[in-house]
């Protein structure tokens, strides 16, 4: 899909703790996309005839072992910040001790949105471009006070 810059849909998952901290993960060395950048706590391509809705939970499953009730966010189209994804944002709440799939996922940090939009401002080739969309989204829209 991305090689050939096509037009596809994906999901992202922002995972919080109760301390309103956003799990963020390290996409793993191997990753043809982005390797070793920040991106959100579980994201992926939606497969031909799933639902955005069947999808996200599939992958937080699968990257970060967690499951949890997801809330839709936000529908944004795809283009050249969302890597040419319809990009679908759910979050959760959980404090779940997630797992890595190390073959998805370097590691895991959790930041406060704060900490994380700093990071942003200061060096924002260390996230994946869908992620730095959707975290500026996000902050845009209000979601530093939910």
């Amino acid at each position: 899909m991305h090689a050939q810059g096509l037009w596809h849909r994906a999901v992202h998952v922002f995972v919080f703790n109760s301390r309103g901290q956003l799990l963020v993960q390290r996409r793993s060395a191997t990753k043809d996309e982005y390797p070793l950048t920040y991106t959100s706590s579980a994201s992926g391509h939606v497969a031909a005839g799933e639902t955005y809705e069947e999808c996200a939970p599939r992958e937080m499953q699968e990257e970060i072992g967690l499951t949890a009730p997801l809330e839709f966010v936000v529908k944004l189209p795809a283009g050249p910040e969302t890597a040419n994804e319809h990009t679908v944002l759910f979050r959760a709440v959980t404090d779940d001790v997630p797992t890595v799939n190390e073959e998805e996922v370097a590691s895991l940090t959790y930041f406060s949105l704060d900490e994380l939009n700093g990071l942003l401002q200061v060096d924002p080739a260390a996230f994946s471009p869908p992620f730095g969309t959707l975290v500026q989204w996000y902050l845009a829209h209000g979601g530093a006070k939910k």
